[in-house]
């Protein structure tokens, strides 16, 4: 029915940005081929069973799988998507993951003074998970004034880099630049977490970790999705997890980050100009017959 194309990891992909010593972690379920290329990537797929088990024929489900207009797959590996949630909206499940996951790993909590870094869609989506904890004091650092109006209507408040109030509690950072990155870092309160959520692929990125970074004592830690949350990771597997980001689907204020639409057969052609970031906007869906 539709699948989303996940811009930040598949830019690296569809520029060859996979270093042989993390290909096997940049490996996309059910993917074919091998990097740099030829490989079949993606998932973020959303479709209605056929076949299988009964249960599950005639739903629509959410499966980590490559851009394809009809596939088979494990049983285990498939989602139930709920009813409350459209089957466009359903391919924001994936992202949905890695920002539950990142809130976790940052601890955030009601009251919290939360800075993030950077307004694509998974730190959208940070944030609306966050404008959710009562009393929590959220904030969005973005060069791009233009998501002000979505991220107010989450409940957080806007501010361009230079501008944001700093002392913050939690800031996770999701721009994916160096800039972005230093940033974050300037937001951090006295023994502040900051949580890294970009993907980098081959790129360096420089840091400063000088001056104030060790005399407030700052924390830097890594959020990834490959795994649940160390915090959670006793009592989550991944399927439970997978089945709480689609239920946190279920809010149509979410449908502003599903900004451009393209049809499967048009998918080739377009591709370049939607991961090279030409066409603007957030997630595109992309639209099967």
């Amino acid at each position: 029915m539709f699948s989303g194309i996940s811009r930040g990891t598949e830019r690296l992909v569809f520029n060859g940005l996979c270093r042989r010593s993390h290909r096997r972690r940049m490996c996309a379920p059910m993917q074919e081929g091998t990097f740099p290329f030829p490989v079949k990537y993606g998932y973020c797929a959303v479709g209605l069973v056929e076949a299988g088990p009964a249960n599950l024929v005639g739903r629509t489900v959410f499966v980590l799988h490559p851009h394809q207009q009809m596939f088979a797959a494990p049983a285990a590996a498939v989602a139930a998507v709920p009813e409350a949630v459209p089957a466009r909206r359903a391919v924001l499940a994936a992202n949905m993951e890695t920002a539950l996951n990142a809130v976790w790993d940052a601890g955030a909590g009601p009251g919290d003074r939360i800075a993030v870094v950077g307004a694509g869609v998974v730190g959208l989506l940070v944030t609306f998970l966050c404008a959710g904890l009562p009393g929590a004091e959220v904030t969005v650092v973005d060069t791009d004034p233009s998501r002000a109006a979505v991220v107010r209507r989450f409940g957080a408040g806007f501010a361009l880099p230079g501008a944001a109030p700093g002392e913050a509690d939690v800031v996770i950072h999701a721009s994916g630049t160096a800039a972005g990155l230093a940033t974050a870092l300037s937001l951090c309160g006295d023994e502040a977490m900051l949580v890294e959520l970009s993907w980098y692929g081959d790129e360096a990125v420089p840091v400063h970790l000088g001056g104030e970074f060790h005399a407030r004592r700052l924390r830097l830690v890594s959020s990834q999705v490959g795994q649940v949350a160390a915090s959670r990771r006793p009592r989550w597997e991944a399927g439970r997890r997978l089945a709480k980001a689609l239920s946190l689907l279920a809010d149509a204020r979410l449908d502003d980050l599903i900004t451009g639409e393209v049809a499967f057969t048009d998918l080739p052609e377009a591709l370049p100009a939607i991961l090279d970031g030409e066409t603007g906007g957030l997630m595109t869906a992309v639209r099967y017959q």
